[in-house]
Order: structure tokens, then sequence, then C-alpha cells
């Protein structure tokens, strides 16, 4: 399992010299968010294109905490709570959350993953069959994985090509967490951005992971 290269590269030395971390390097969810005090949670549209299918609603908001720039997100389908940016907007549907920011740039999606339909043991055999997938099927796409000293799996996906109104190529990270008690079951949260913001992105992964409370 390998992580991160270029990357890596153009982050602060601390997070170069500890590459089985991920760390927001000082960042908060301040630096990604609109202070709306939560108004954007009530208008999400449900995009069919952002979010996979027809059938979202706009999830439920927990808490929202204007002071650190963030709305804690309940998606009850999936039973994961996720800490987002103020001014974004959510959705769920009966198998995934969807959270992006107002300029729909950042998107981000949680799963519930069961490993044996996907084919795979745990998470560590799901990470790697999965990076080895999206390299045959998109050859120009960079593809790495590395387990984290949390015992997560982390998936960097550079040149991936753009989706209806994006601008540029994005990065596309994704954090495998296993349960504890059941190495059967998992949960994946993705995080794609564009290309250009890639260094940027990897804190708000970061962000995201430290604030992500699943109920297993």
């Amino acid at each position: 399992m390998f992580l991160l290269g270029g990357l890596m590269a153009g982050l602060a030395p601390s997070w170069a010299a500890a590459q089985d971390r991920l760390d927001a390097g000082g960042a908060t969810f301040r630096d990604f968010s609109t202070n709306d005090n939560g108004a954007s949670f009530s208008r999400s549209e449900g995009d069919p294109i952002i979010s996979g299918g027809p059938n979202q609603v706009s999830a439920k908001v927990a808490s929202v905490e204007a002071d650190k720039g963030l709305a804690r997100i309940q998606f009850g389908s999936i039973r994961v709570q996720l800490a987002v940016p103020l001014g974004w907007q959510a959705t769920e549907d009966w198998e995934r959350g969807v959270a992006y920011s107002s300029d729909k740039r950042y998107r981000v999606i949680v799963w519930r993953v069961d490993f044996p339909f996907e084919g795979v043991k745990d998470a560590e055999h799901y990470a790697a069959t999965k990076v080895g997938a999206i390299q045959s099927r998109r050859p120009n796409v960079q593809a790495q994985a590395r387990k984290l000293g949390d015992g997560t799996f982390l998936m960097v996906y550079d040149n991936v090509p753009r989706a209806q109104g994006d601008r540029e190529p994005r990065v596309v990270f994704d954090l495998v967490r296993q349960n504890p008690g059941n190495p059967k079951d998992g949960v994946l949260l993705t995080l794609g951005i564009p290309a250009s913001d890639a260094v940027r992105g990897l804190k708000l992964m970061a962000l995201l992971r430290d604030n992500m409370k699943i109920v297993w």
C-alpha cells in the first residue's frame, strides 16, 4: 500500500514526515464555511446529479455550531453523523448521505459498505481492490492507497475526469473505516474536489474524518 506522492510534497514538513496520519494542519471548518447560521440546509434542492438518484430528501441538522463554522448533519438512513461547513447543503436517500458546497465544487458522499457484498473480506481488501479496479478502468487516473495509523484506509484518485458543471479535472479522496466489532461492515467517506484544491481538500478530509460519528 502506498500514498499521496506529489500531494504530500506540497504540504507542511510535519505532514510529509507523518504519512501514516491524516491531519488538518491547523485548518478548521471556518476556512471552508459561509456563516449563515445553518440557513443553507433548509434549502437543499435535491440535485440528482449530486446525490446519484431522484429519491433524496433534506438531511436532518442535529446542531449548528456557528463559532466553529460547522453544522452536524444526521444521516438517519445510514446511522452516520457528519460535520460539514456552514453554507453547504445536505441530502440523503436510503443508502447514502450527501453534502456539497454552494457552488458544488466540493462534494461529499458517505456510505455503508457491506464488504462480502462487494466481493472482499475486509477494509484493507476493499481499498486494494478498488484502487486496482479504478486503475484498470481509467488508466489516466492515478490511484494510490495507504493504511493510516488509526486503522482507516485512505485512497487518493488524481486526474479524475470532469463531471457535468466542473471546470477542471478532480481529485477524489476515499476513507474507509471498518466496524471494530464486525470486519464485514464498514463506512466509506468520499470527498471530491477540483484538482487545484488538492492540498486544501486533504485538510478538509481530515476534519470530516475527525468529526464523523458512526452508530455501528
